[in-house]
């Protein structure tokens, strides 16, 4: 079986009304849910580059290490258009400083792998504008990483390079040897793509992968002359493992046929069904491993 990761996003307080729990308990969560690993959150209130120095993040891999886990991925979070509207102050010069930031305190870890994100769609960006900043600056943050061992893993989530075709473009621009994909199934299955399709497409490129599952619930808003509705985008709401609509099986097989070896991470990070009290997070997390050991 795959390894078994915790996303520690899960229990961070991101979420309204979501339980938060300090790093130091939440690796004490994640080996008594029974979870090989961990993948860890790099900002506050967990991993963040302003509070760990070499003496904390040894005592991190201390404690890490006294639990019998390992770390699998450092959880970065970048958005390289952002700060479009005021091009004097350097914000993707501060991210790439924080990426390289991070492979340091990964390779302390004895971690290899950064996840990393694209960036956003804006108004006052033009679509290739936006693509050349993220190629520009994955492929920096690459070299500058490369020194410690560490790969960079780009998540198909933000809007630049989402889909599947244009995320594989987009590592071929990049071209670096330690620049893969952090590839989930969520957003193709939002997207109406052929999962199967996309994992052959993306092949041993894909290092990382991070599941939930999801229902929809459909939206409408009331036109009252009418008398009717109009269709609004659907809402999504996590759901356990195998109770959503995403074709995990299929997903797991392509990844299986293209000879994945990376770990597979299990997050909260959404408003889950149930309500975000630590006994609800723990029921969602014991019902992953359930899945995935099945």
């Amino acid at each position: 079986m795959l390894q078994t990761v915790l996303h520690s996003v899960s229990y961070a307080g991101v979420w309204p009304g979501q339980a938060k729990l300090g790093l130091d308990d939440f690796l004490t969560r994640a080996k008594s849910l029974g979870f090989d690993g961990v993948m860890l959150m790099a900002k506050r209130p967990h991993l963040s580059v302003l509070d760990f120095d070499e003496r904390t993040v040894a005592r991190l891999r201390e404690r890490v290490d006294s639990l019998g886990l390992n770390v699998a991925c450092l959880a970065g979070y970048t958005d390289f258009t952002i700060g479009s509207d005021r091009p004097d102050i350097p914000t993707r010069e501060m991210q790439v400083l924080y990426v390289e930031r991070l492979a340091h305190i990964a390779s302390q870890l004895d971690c290899r792998l950064i996840r990393v994100f694209t960036g956003y769609g804006r108004t006052n960006v033009g679509y290739d504008q936006a693509w050349n900043w993220c190629v520009e600056s994955l492929k920096e943050c690459s070299r500058r990483v490369a020194e410690f061992g560490v790969t960079i893993a780009v998540q198909n989530h933000h809007d630049t390079a989402a889909h599947f075709e244009s995320l594989a473009d987009l590592l071929d621009d990049v071209d670096e040897p330690n620049c893969h994909a952090a590839f989930d199934a969520w957003s193709p299955a939002l997207q109406g793509s052929d999962l199967v399709a996309a994992v052959k497409r993306l092949g041993s490129r894909i290092v990382h992968t991070t599941v939930a599952d999801y229902v929809r619930r459909p939206r409408f808003t009331y036109v009252p002359h009418l008398v009717n509705y109009v269709p609004e985008p659907d809402a999504i709401r996590a759901v356990p493992m195998g109770d959503g609509f995403i074709d995990y099986r299929s997903f797991f097989a392509a990844l299986r046929d293209v000879g994945y070896r990376g770990a597979v991470a299990y997050e909260m990070c959404s408003p889950l069904r149930g309500g975000g009290s630590e006994q609800n997070l723990d029921h969602y997390a014991q019902r992953f491993l359930k899945w995935m050991r099945a």
